[in-house]
């Protein structure tokens, strides 16, 4: 629906089109635990996806699909247009550790990786993403997640620096 107002120019009467500001972005954002630590484990980790989700949502993003194993997670976001990536990201981070901390004494020294990637998906990707994040467990059976990371970054073209990916 587009909206307008009516400007009085002398006599006449003209419709003022207002503006809107549309996006759709999808990302795909990719960090770990860290040292890539195992705190993941298969009773936290539904609730942990569940949980970063509703964060997403309840910053403007839509949350296609959160996914992961025990040392990081995948999240398959429509961006909204009214937050940064990295607002985002501490937002997901901040809000994530404070939580899964307060689950369980086990969880008490756990901390997110200070990085993260983030990529662009064309909509007529969004499946396929949907489907790897799906099956994570699946494809970590042949691939590290410093394997995985690597191969991402270098598929997008992403220039990085070894010696500070893995803080």
């Amino acid at each position: 629906m587009i909206r307008f107002f009516i400007k009085k120019v002398g006599l006449k009467a003209l419709p003022i089109l207002m503006p809107q500001s549309l996006s759709h972005i999808i990302i795909h954002l990719v960090f770990s635990t860290k040292d890539r630590a195992p705190f993941l484990n298969d009773a936290v980790r539904p609730q942990l996806h569940a949980y970063l989700a509703g964060v997403s949502r309840n910053a403007g993003c839509e949350s296609f699909r959160v996914g992961g194993t025990v040392d990081h997670v995948h999240l398959a976001i429509r961006f909204s247009r009214i937050i940064t990536i990295a607002e985002l990201v501490e937002t997901l981070k901040t809000s994530s550790s404070k939580w899964l901390k307060s689950k369980s004494s086990e969880l008490a020294e756990f901390g997110w990786q200070r990085g993260y990637a983030v990529f662009s998906v064309g909509p007529g990707e969004l499946d396929l993403l949907i489907h790897y994040i799906d099956h994570q467990e699946e494809h970590h059976r042949k691939k590290s997640f410093k394997e995985e990371y690597s191969a991402f970054l270098t598929k997008y073209g992403v220039p990085f620096d070894e010696r500070y990916v893995w803080d």
